[in-house]
């Protein structure tokens, strides 16, 4: 990604962001922000983009107050994507970082030096997210003990986001686990980005991906899963989610993630 991408897509990103935070969060205590960032990269780059990551992004991010929580790639990657997820303390110190951040001399070469072939990144989907009432505090380290992770993405009709909230936080994290769905973190985006008030986004973990395919297909038929979904959709007045608004992708994680 060049310099001027960059700066447009993180200034974007932060109004977004900072409206948001600053709207929703009660205390201190819960302001931290989350961004969710997905690049693509030419066909034959995608190695260049994770050693530019691995020997110069981290030590700059850290430098700048950015925590890396994880970094992924798919499973099933035609695209050449890498997925990670980078935390701040609050909407003012994100803004400040990304401030400082690009237009740090030392980035600015790093970017030059990587580039002098061409671009790494042709495209950056950001997404400004704050965790759940009912997220696990998202943690680093060995959370798949070595298997994979999971990023869903759901989208509901208007105004059944609530609902769907309350079906995760009675029941659907409780029966993840049981069926033994590793429950990472749940995510809303953050007010004043598109979908803010009828998305969700989490992450899972599983061992391998078939155990993950046995623990869904396990869960799915569960009589207490089927009666909660039931019930909650009669209390709705139809389906929590739209047409297609169940989104999923495996993930591994990359060498360099601080969340394996």
């Amino acid at each position: 990604m060049n310099r001027r991408t960059f700066l447009t897509a993180s200034a974007a990103a932060a109004a977004l962001g900072l409206a948001g935070c600053a709207t929703t969060s009660k205390s201190a205590a819960n302001r931290r922000c989350y961004e969710l960032r997905i690049y693509y990269s030419p066909p034959g780059r995608l190695d260049d983009l994770h050693a530019r990551f691995r020997n110069h992004t981290m030590k700059l991010f850290t430098k700048h107050g950015i925590q890396s929580i994880g970094y992924w790639v798919p499973m099933e990657n035609s695209e050449n994507k890498l997925v990670y997820l980078v935390a701040f303390p609050s909407p003012e110190a994100r803004e400040a970082s990304w401030k400082a951040f690009g237009s740090d001399p030392e980035w600015q070469v790093v970017v030059k030096k990587t580039e002098a072939d061409g671009r790494i990144v042709t495209k950056a989907e950001v997404t400004v997210l704050q965790t759940t009432d009912y997220s696990p505090v998202v943690k680093t380290g060995n959370v798949s003990n070595g298997g994979i992770f999971e990023l869903r993405a759901y989208t509901t009709p208007p105004g059944r986001l609530p609902n769907l909230d309350a079906r995760f936080r009675e029941y659907t994290v409780k029966l993840f686990a049981r069926h033994g769905i590793g429950n990472w973190g749940y995510f809303h985006k953050m007010a004043g980005q598109p979908g803010a008030d009828t998305s969700l986004i989490y992450f899972l973990s599983h061992k391998s991906r078939e155990a993950g395919q046995a623990s869904f297909d396990s869960f799915r038929k569960d009589p207490a899963w089927i009666a909660a979904r039931a019930a909650s959709e009669k209390a709705a007045g139809g389906s929590l989610t739209v047409p297609d608004g169940v989104k999923s992708q495996l993930l591994v994680p990359t060498d360099y993630s601080p969340t394996k």
